[in-house]
């Protein structure tokens, strides 16, 4: 069996909790993923391996087979990761150029605190049983 995806959300963030407890039940398998907070000692060691671009991105990540990806490449390969009723939608969201799609994302990610309010406790570990 492979290593599981690893996905490094911020942990303070309400839209990344809200998206960690929407995924983790949809999983296919519930042991493909493991989330992991940014501002976790794991999720900074983490990321102090990645190539110096992506250290300096605030950004979501997703370590897949070895490689990280980040911003929309990361969102969007979790929905391999899913059920088939939402992995068909990978082809679809992958259609769309990157610079449209990473535009997109941070529009989302710079408003995404006004909307979602703050978690109380980072919920991440407790998802990774």
């Amino acid at each position: 069996m492979s290593e599981p995806a690893v996905l490094l959300m911020d942990g303070d963030c309400g839209l990344c909790t809200r998206s960690a407890v929407f995924l983790h039940p949809r999983l296919t398998d519930s042991n493909s993923m493991r989330f992991v907070a940014i501002e976790s000692e794991e999720g900074q060691a983490l990321i102090s391996t990645f190539p110096e671009k992506y250290q300096q991105a605030d950004s979501v990540y997703l370590i897949r087979n070895g490689r990280p990806y980040m911003r929309s490449a990361a969102a969007i390969r979790c929905l391999l990761y899913l059920k088939w009723h939402y992995k068909f939608l990978f082809p679809f969201a992958w259609v769309i150029p990157l610079p449209i799609r990473d535009v997109a994302y941070r529009i989302v990610a710079k408003y995404r605190m006004k909307f979602f309010a703050p978690p109380e406790v980072c919920i991440f570990p407790s998802l990774t049983a």
